[in-house]
């Protein structure tokens, strides 16, 4: 069975399912769910990222806007 075929078994599923059954089901994937819409960066990824924004708030780095970022990368792709 795919993925697809899955999702729409479960959707149909929870649309008709009792209210118990609807909160077993979350319960089961409660950390699962909470844990996608959380993003932590570590300590040492934090510290990177201060010092960036340190050397572009005071000029000592270059910086691109997005489109110039964009066409920097596509001029050093070989297609």
């Amino acid at each position: 069975m795919t993925t697809s075929t899955i999702r729409k078994k479960l959707i149909t599923y929870l649309a008709d399912a009792d209210e118990t059954k609807v909160k077993a089901l979350y319960t089961l994937l409660e950390k699962e769910i909470e844990q996608e819409d959380t993003f932590v960066l570590t300590e040492e990824q934090l510290e990177i990222l201060e010092n960036e924004r340190h050397l572009h708030l005071s000029g000592q780095s270059k910086s691109y806007t997005r489109e110039e970022a964009h066409q920097i990368i596509k001029s050093q792709r070989d297609f």
